[in-house]
């Protein structure tokens, strides 16, 4: 980090929005930000109790969620402060730069997460009598702790190339928290290497991420295709289709905003709402609504609670 940095607080600008709206969109987000913890919550709680759901896409669903309830947990509750009061505001350098590599790493990994969730599924799909073999405990060990380094090492670059550069004024930053594009904009010196840098760190991973998804789910729709019985066909598509709807809401929403010549800060604040908000909670609304056994093992934890409480 730059030690000629004058600047101590950062004064985070928020979602561009009437002040008239402050409390309806706290009350909004709010409600949002308890319904994505408490619905990561049961589904890492499910997944922990019941038996039926210790395989590999459980598996790799608990880190999902996991990611996500952190994910969102970055950013909004500082959001919300911005709603409540000038003051809430303000985020202190090394916050700053806190929340910028909790958000990268974390956004990163959930990226890496999504690649190895798409094989997973080509593998149990293609090859059912081999797929316990083929993603053993050891297997799907070693992937997810590769998605943790990867992201974690993905994200240190991110934020030490945002801030070993001087910060001398201004400060504020045009953002709902502390990104790596609206903080460059306002260091003290040339960003257009960092900028460049940043932009194919990003693009190959998010480019190469997306890339092999594709891949996966070309050669997992064809396997599927084989099927014999249309049963079976649409509860393969089914499990699949539950992938792809998050899938596709967490990257367009990132390809809008690193990956295309230059940028709207208000359009860019609100998209960026969009997958720092809403995308974690689509996590427990579709593996649970659109998933049986999940729904199955809601039920009976419920069950089970109810029974205890008598």
């Amino acid at each position: 980090m730059s030690n000629l940095s004058l600047v101590t607080t950062f004064i985070l600008m928020g979602i561009p929005h009437p002040p008239a709206l402050d409390t309806t969109l706290f009350g909004i987000f709010f409600v949002i930000y308890v319904l994505t913890v408490v619905g990561n919550l049961l589904i890492l709680l499910v997944v922990r109790v019941d038996s039926h759901l210790r395989t590999p896409m459980y598996y790799f669903l608990a880190n999902l969620s996991f990611i996500d309830m952190w994910f969102s947990t970055v950013t909004v509750p500082k959001m919300l402060m911005t709603f409540v009061s000038p003051e809430g505001r303000a985020i202190s350098f090394n916050s700053c730069v806190v929340q910028l590599y909790s958000f990268h790493f974390l956004g990163s990994t959930e990226c890496f997460l999504y690649t190895v969730m798409s094989y997973d599924r080509y593998l149990a799909i293609s090859y059912p009598l081999r797929y316990t073999s083929m993603m053993s405990k050891k297997t799907r060990t070693l992937l997810a702790t590769s998605t943790w380094l990867s992201g974690s090492l993905h994200s240190a670059i991110q934020t030490i190339l945002t801030f070993r550069l001087p910060y001398c004024g201004p400060n504020q930053i045009q953002h709902s928290f502390c990104d790596a594009t609206p903080v460059l904009k306002l260091a003290c010196a040339d960003t257009s290497t960092n900028e460049m840098v940043i932009f194919v760190n990003v693009g190959v991973v998010a480019s190469g991420c997306f890339l092999l998804i594709v891949l996966s789910y070309v050669s997992t729709v064809c396997s599927i295709l084989k099927i014999c019985t249309s049963e079976g066909r649409h509860r393969a598509f089914q499990t699949c289709a539950s992938h792809c709807i998050v899938v596709l809401c967490f990257f367009v929403p990132c390809v809008f905003i690193y990956l295309r010549p230059g940028s709207r800060n208000a359009v860019d604040g609100v998209v960026a709402v969009f997958y720092t908000v809403l995308t974690p909670l689509l996590n427990p609304v579709v593996y649970t609504l659109r998933n049986k056994e999940v729904k199955r093992a809601l039920f009976k934890l419920k069950d089970k609670t109810l029974s205890q409480s008598k």
